[in-house]
């Protein structure tokens, strides 16, 4: 890191500049661009809000070829910033520079995030619509969640463009937390591969494991501590075999070291298997990923689960050893934030508490946490709320 100050700068209009969550966001933060031209000077410049000394960051210049496009990635891992403090930066190379984007530090205290479920679209308008009025109806917000199936097509580049595109203004100014869904194996022929598109796009806390560096990751923001798992083991399996296994030993370990006063994870499948309106063959029920996991969420302690997949809003029991039972998590399931929807699909489930109303259109949530409190609550892109509930300990 250099510190200096650049002159006679012209102006760089830059694509998908985009914050991801660092494990520990009070000091670290994650910053990526991407190019179509090489930039192999490219740096990034940051500073305290209100201050003239700018440090300097230079960057990696990474080639990154799918669907038969070339981009240019470019990664920044800001470290020992200040907990609680406003930066801002900005990117750029030769003598190019873009606008100056926000930065906040987490103060490690109180948190309040942004959810959204699968956001995959065949048009992308109704998820701008839907992301930016959860911002602005939420100002205060200090991350976002993005619970998986963020396109409909991984592999193609189109879609990961209007993606990034409609979170213009909101993930260069707050981070992301992405969770990697069935959608992304996607090849252009819907054959599973590997999700090479996001693996590469998302640079995401470590998690001990070359081999399936960004599949799954933890967090802290906040008194919360966020753990991302990845539920594409049954399609992996030929691909990279004993992901479950490798996962849960990992989880374990993971959850073992937190000392924040809430845990909280994120799935994109769903722990539980619904009936099909006017289907004999499908019943509720849990599903294989709900036997793989929830005894371990039971053991661990875990606070609450939040799923997706389903393309509804379901809040559930606290279930424990797979029966309703408060010694066990909250659990809901997300919704769907983009335009691929199910109205009046699922009957509804013996665990589900409510239910967003019917015929089902998209939804956002919250979460908000101190010590004491963790709040999640559901709206619709009116802003009108349509659940809330609240766990509470240590007071």
């Amino acid at each position: 890191v250099v510190a200096g100050q650049c002159q006679s700068l012209t102006k760089l209009e830059a694509a998908a500049i985009r914050q991801i969550v660092a494990a520990d966001n009070t000091t670290k933060r994650t910053i990526m661009w991407q190019s179509e031209v090489e930039e192999p000077d490219a740096v990034l410049e940051y500073r305290l809000k209100g201050e003239s000394s700018i440090m300097t960051l230079p960057t990696a210049n990474t080639e990154f070829k799918d669907d038969k496009t070339l981009l240019y990635l470019h990664i920044a891992q800001l470290e020992n910033l200040i907990p609680g403090r406003q930066y801002e930066y900005r990117i750029g190379y030769g003598d190019k520079r873009s606008d100056w984007n926000l930065l906040q530090t987490d103060t490690g205290k109180t948190v309040k995030a942004l959810i959204f479920p699968d956001s995959q679209s065949n048009d992308y308008s109704d998820w701008e619509k839907l992301a930016h009025s959860a911002r602005e109806q939420n100002p205060d917000a200090a991350f976002f969640i993005n619970m998986g199936d963020l396109v409909d097509n991984g592999e193609d580049h189109n879609q990961w463009r209007a993606w990034f595109d409609s979170l213009r203004g909101i993930i260069d100014v707050i981070p992301a937390a992405p969770l990697l869904g069935n959608h992304e194996t996607y090849d252009l022929n819907w054959k599973v591969r590997m999700p090479e598109a996001y693996l590469q796009l998302f640079s995401l806390p470590e998690n001990d494991s070359s081999v399936r560096r960004n599949q799954y990751y933890s967090f802290d923001y906040g008194p919360v501590h966020f753990i991302v798992l990845n539920t594409q083991t049954e399609e992996m399996e030929p691909l990279q075999p004993g992901l479950l296994a490798e996962q849960q030993k990992w989880f374990a370990a993971d959850v073992e070291k937190t000392d924040k006063p809430w845990k909280v994870v994120l799935l994109h499948k769903d722990v539980l298997t619904y009936e099909i309106k006017n289907r004999s063959d499908r019943k509720a029920g849990i599903s294989d990923v709900g036997r793989s996991w929830m005894p371990l969420f039971d053991q661990y302690g875990v606070d609450a689960v939040l799923t997706a997949h389903l393309h509804t809003y379901r809040r559930r029991d606290h279930l424990y050893d797979f029966k309703p039972d408060n010694r066990g998590p909250l659990y809901i399931l997300t919704g769907v934030a983009g335009n691929v929807r199910y109205p009046n699909l699922w009957v509804n489930h013996p665990f589900d508490k409510a239910v967003a109303p019917q015929p089902e259109t998209d939804n956002y949530m919250t979460l908000e946490a101190d010590a004491h409190a963790l709040k999640l609550a559901a709206f619709l892109p009116s802003g009108e709320q349509i659940d809330q509930v609240e766990l509470h300990k240590g007071e």
